[in-house]
């Protein structure tokens, strides 16, 4: 993949010391912006790569920031995460389910990011687990992982979660395996309808309990009548969830998961030209059937947009429920392979065969770090050659 002619990174040094000068940030997201403004440059350090065959020296690569909103550290993360995916896999049809919540929630979500977050995840899961349990569905446990999203194309707020689920689960005693249809899951109004109840009462226990804070726009509803007339107009908005085409297999889940899991809200390669004062963006209009489109946006604007999706410090995106959840996941995924008949193959298709080829192209042997150096040093060492992908000369 070609090197994009704008990166966020050019954008935030030009731009965020003109954008906090009239614009409050967190903790965390001034550590985000310094994180993405250093990634790759001299001043993380860096490492000189050689070739462990013919001894060939590739130059000076600069270290990564390792930040997971960084558009640009994101590749190598996704692949170590797809690698431990892999194994787990079944050999059935996996369904892509997507809940999305009101956007009447989304002032207090920003107020009160970690407990919603929360409750929004614990909501999803209970809603697929009791409906999944349910003898007139499918009458089984069921497993699968969720993963938060609070972008559009366009970079508004908008939290959603994706789960990715097996068609199929286990009895209550894990002695038989329950297949759904191959092209259904389970129905959607009745998610939709649960999924509502449960995150409204929870809402509703939350405020009870004093662990909701209310912002300024919201400040009458501390008053307990308001807020319950409030709660009721929840009622009436959209509460949407979405269930995609089943996917046709493991290899397929695994692509397209690649796609997902470690998504940051924009990449390098959808912005277009940047002037200092204004951002073009490559966006896909969804209600006009996948239309491609640019979107000119103010510099200030795009920063703040961008901002509004970094995560609280330590909340964890993607999470495993069910017979997939973290203390039973081994166990179960293995009684879920005797069930099925089916032992994992070492050949085939393999997302391993998505990493990076770190081997050289002149002997095929691997390429190792030589040396490794602070920012100081690089400093003192001022004829570094950089190796070709960091030089933009």
């Amino acid at each position: 993949m070609t090197r994009p002619g704008v990166e966020l990174a050019d954008v935030f040094r030009t731009a965020a010391a003109g954008f906090l000068r009239w614009h409050w940030a967190s903790f965390q997201q001034l550590k985000v912006i310094r994180a993405i403004t250093r990634c790759r440059t001299a001043a993380l350090g860096g490492h000189i790569d050689a070739c462990s065959g013919c001894g060939k020296d590739w130059g000076l690569s600069y270290n990564s920031c390792r930040n997971r909103h960084c558009p640009k550290c994101q590749n190598q993360a996704r692949t170590r995460w797809l690698t431990a995916r892999e194994a787990e896999l079944l050999p059935v049809a996996y369904f892509h389910v997507v809940f999305t919540l009101p956007h009447k929630l989304n002032t207090l979500i920003r107020a009160n990011p970690v407990a919603l977050y929360n409750l929004l995840f614990r909501s999803v899961a209970d809603t697929l687990i009791e409906v999944a349990a349910n003898p007139k569905r499918l009458g089984a446990q069921i497993g699968f992982f969720a993963i938060l999203h609070t972008w559009t194309q366009t970079l508004v707020f908008h939290p959603h979660i994706h789960c990715v689920v097996p068609g199929g689960g286990l009895n209550s005693d894990h002695t038989q395996w329950r297949a759904t249809s191959e092209r259904f899951l389970l129905p959607r109004r009745v998610l939709r309808s649960v999924f509502r109840g449960k995150f409204i009462d929870g809402l509703k226990d939350l405020a009870a309990s004093g662990q909701i804070r209310f912002p300024p726009k919201l400040q009458a509803l501390e008053d307990p009548t308001r807020f319950r007339a409030w709660i009721r107009g929840l009622h009436i908005h959209p509460w949407v969830v979405y269930t995609k085409p089943p996917f046709g297999g493991p290899t397929q889940v695994l692509r397209y998961l690649g796609r997902y899991t470690h998504r940051v809200a924009i990449s390098n390669h959808r912005l277009v030209a940047f002037d200092g004062k204004h951002i073009q963006f490559r966006w896909i209009d969804r209600k006009a059937g996948g239309t491609p489109r640019i979107m000119d946006l103010p510099v200030d604007e795009f920063i703040r947009r961008f901002l509004s999706h970094v995560l609280p410090k330590g909340f964890v995106r993607i999470r495993h429920f069910g017979f997939m959840a973290n203390f039973q996941r081994k166990a179960s995924l293995e009684s879920c392979r005797q069930l099925l008949r089916w032992v994992p193959s070492s050949t085939g298709d393999s997302v391993s065969s998505t990493e990076p080829n770190w081997r050289c192209p002149d002997c095929h042997a691997p390429i190792t770090v030589r040396e490794r150096l602070t920012a100081i040093q690089i400093a003192f060492r001022p004829g570094l050659r950089l190796c070709a992908a960091f030089d933009t000369s």
